[in-house]
């Protein structure tokens, strides 16, 4: 999808308006189109999450260090500044809307109050390489992936509602994509140079324990992954350029074809939850594509 126009506002800012991000009109399923043009966003595009409003935001949108945001008509722009030298990943929204954002360049977990816009340090851990991508539970306790790619390893943080932050795993390997499953009792960690999603059980207290393997690949890598309402989960296989649907046991249920080739984050979305949205590193946009179940995230926003 192109945009219809480019509106200058005044120097420096300025908006895309496209057509609309979420729309009632009956779509094949899993079949995938461009919702922002090419080069909309950096390469460093990723942590795609969608408030209870419907907006989409992402990170690096026209320049490194801005949140991007995509309003349910379609109108594109700038939503914050990070702080200078500050740089986004993974985002995700707590139960009371507050916009979570790993900061991968200053070991940060951002906190963005959507209405002052202001951004404060939730939590900083200087041990950590960096917090990639964050997953949440019912009760707003976060989860960090905690890759080193130059060594090959990584590790698993939590971070707790007061901020406190508490290693839970480390020395595996590169820990990239992370979920908490939707009965809240699963967490799931994929490592992009191994190739493999790892499950464990998760208590209520955010205590991982029982690994073990869920699926391994044999090719091509992995970023992040999402839960759909039945328990699947959508992994961006990075490279081969479609998101694999996984089911709880670890079969392989379907693979999306994406129209680029190095998918980096995965959000639900749009009107019913069933709008699939997916940031694309190589073409520095957002792909999106209708599914048969909603995400898990979205239900946690719209309850029954």
């Amino acid at each position: 999808m192109v945009p219809k126009k480019i509106i200058f506002l005044f120097p420096g800012l300025f908006f895309f308006c496209i057509a609309p991000a979420q729309s009632n009109n009956v779509e094949e399923l899993f079949k995938t189109k461009m919702l922002t043009p090419v080069n909309s966003f950096t390469n460093g595009v990723e942590g795609p999450a969608v408030d209870k409003e419907g907006n989409l935001y992402a990170v690096n949108f026209n320049h490194q260090g801005s949140i991007g945001k995509i309003t349910p008509a379609g109108e594109s722009s700038v939503f914050i500044e990070l702080p200078e030298g500050n740089i986004g990943n993974g985002i995700r929204f707590d139960r009371k809307g507050n916009m979570l954002i790993a900061d991968y360049t200053r070991h940060n977990i951002l906190k963005v109050d959507m209405r002052t816009k202001q951004v404060t340090v939730f939590a900083n851990e200087p041990n950590m390489n960096q917090p990639n991508d964050i997953a949440i539970n019912k009760n707003d306790c976060l989860f960090a992936s905690d890759p080193d790619w130059k060594g090959g390893k990584g590790n698993i943080w939590r971070i707790d509602k007061d901020g406190r932050v508490r290693r839970l795993e480390e020395n595996m390997g590169t820990a990239n994509g992370i979920e908490v499953s939707t009965d809240n009792k699963k967490l799931y960690v994929n490592e992009s140079i191994q190739r493999k999603v790892w499950v464990y059980d998760l208590s209520k207290k955010g205590k991982v324990s029982n690994k073990r393997l869920l699926i391994e690949f044999p090719d091509f890598g992995m970023d992040g992954m999402r839960c759909d309402k039945k328990g699947n989960l959508y992994i961006a296989r990075y490279g081969k350029g479609v998101v694999a649907i996984v089911s709880p046991l670890g079969k392989l249920l379907r693979e999306v074809p994406l129209i680029g080739k190095k998918p980096t984050n995965i959000a639900f979305g749009g009107t019913d939850g069933c709008t699939v949205y997916v940031t694309m590193q190589d073409n520095g946009n957002i792909e999106t594509f209708r599914t048969d179940t909603p995400g898990r995230e979205w239900e946690m926003q719209h309850p029954q």
